[in-house]
C-alpha cells in the first residue's frame, strides 16, 4: 500500500514524516526529488532550457533565480515548467520502490493517484502563518502571500483519506499511531 503525506505551507509535514522516520517509515520527498531532478537529469536539463532559455543553468547550477521569474512571470509558464518536471518526480517514486511520500501540491499534481491512501497534514492559520516566519525568516504579509497560492486546507482535508492536526497541542504521534493501524 502507498500513501501519502500533504498539507500546506507551515503544516507541519515534514515534522510528521520525522515522525515516520523514526518508526522506520521511509517518505519520499518529492520536493526535494523535483531539485536533484532538475540538477542531475540531462533530459529535465535540456526542457527546461528549451523552455526558459539560455541561462537556465550556469554550468552545472540552476539559475534558481532565473527559473523561479519565469515560473511567477504567468500561470501558464508554471503549467509549462510543471509538465516538465512532474511526470519524471512521479516515475522517480515509481521507480524508487517507496511505500510513502511527502508532496505538498498532492492533488494539484496529480500525484494522488500514485497513492493508495492519503493523508493531510492541518493546522491552525495563525500557527501555520508563525511557523513560516520563524522558519523562513519572512513578514507575515510574504507568508500569508504563499499561503494564499496553494489549495485551502480545507479543500485538501476534504480530499484527503485521513487528517492529522498538527496544532501544538494534539498529541501527533498518537494520531500517527491511530493511522498506521488503519492502514495495516
Amino acid at each position: 500500500m502507498k500513501t501519502a503525506i500533504t498539507g500546506g505551507i507551515g503544516s507541519g509535514k515534514s515534522y510528521v514524516c520525522a515522525r515516520l522516520a523514526e518508526r522506520g517509515i521511509a517518505v519520499y520527498d518529492c520536493d526535494s526529488a523535483a531539485k536533484r531532478l532538475m540538477r542531475t537529469s540531462e533530459r529535465l536539463r535540456q526542457e527546461l532550457t528549451a523552455l526558459i532559455g539560455p541561462g537556465t543553468y550556469d554550468g552545472q547550477r540552476l539559475d534558481k533565480a532565473k527559473v523561479a521569474a519565469f515560473l511567477l512571470a504567468s500561470e501558464a509558464n508554471a503549467k509549462a515548467i510543471d509538465a516538465i518536471v512532474h511526470p519524471a518526480v512521479a516515475a522517480d517514486f515509481e521507480q524508487s520502490g517507496a511505500e510513502w511520500m511527502e508532496c505538498a501540491i498532492l492533488f494539484e499534481s496529480g500525484f494522488d493517484r500514485l497513492v493508495d491512501k492519503t493523508i493531510a497534514v492541518v493546522a491552525p492559520r495563525e500557527v501555520r502563518i508563525s511557523r513560516v516566519m520563524e522558519r523562513d525568516g519572512i513578514s507575515e504579509a510574504k507568508a500569508a502571500e504563499w499561503m494564499a497560492r496553494q489549495m485551502a486546507q480545507e479543500e485538501v482535508e476534504r480530499r484527503a483519506d485521513f487528517t492529522i492536526v498538527n496544532d501544538g497541542r494534539l498529541d501527533v504521534d498518537r494520531q500517527i499511531e491511530s493511522i498506521i493501524n488503519k492502514l495495516k
